[in-house]
């Protein structure tokens, strides 16, 4: 049920990181001035990747897979794709992720211009989504 409910909320996470990225990116091109439906954004994407990481901290520690530390060790794991995909590069990848929007949004908080505010959640939310895109298993998501 863990894993469905994780799986099913990478949608949510995407939609709302596609859609700050969008506007942070479209504003600063048109100039516009920040207001507080991109405010509302920037913190609703903020809240759904924290959940999104409180339920794959659940997930990564309660399922089989975990236990593949004790069994296999570190350099089994590391030699075996799909383990290191699943155990170490996901799931780093995306802590780093969440920590890019963390900050991201905290920097943009302390900018008091609107150019600078839609500059740094473009920047700091882009190198969050990439690296969210480049870790998702793409061969069995959203299963």
């Amino acid at each position: 049920m863990i894993k469905i409910i994780h799986s099913y909320w990478a949608y949510l996470v995407l939609f709302f990181l596609l859609i700050a990225v969008y506007r942070a990116i479209s504003c600063t091109i048109l100039k516009k001035e920040y207001n507080p439906k991109m405010f509302r954004v920037a913190l609703i994407t903020l809240i759904v990747s924290h959940i999104q990481i409180l339920i794959a901290f659940l997930l990564y520690f309660t399922s089989n897979r975990f236990l593949l530390w004790f069994d296999l060790g570190l350099v089994e794991i590391i030699k075996t794709p799909i383990h290191r995909m699943y155990l170490v590069e996901h799931p780093i990848i995306n802590i780093i992720a969440v920590i890019f929007i963390t900050v991201g949004y905290s920097k943009h908080k302390k900018n008091r211009l609107s150019a600078q505010k839609y500059k740094t959640l473009a920047l700091y939310y882009s190198v969050a989504l990439v690296l969210i895109l480049s870790r998702i298993p793409w061969s069995v998501w959203p299963n």
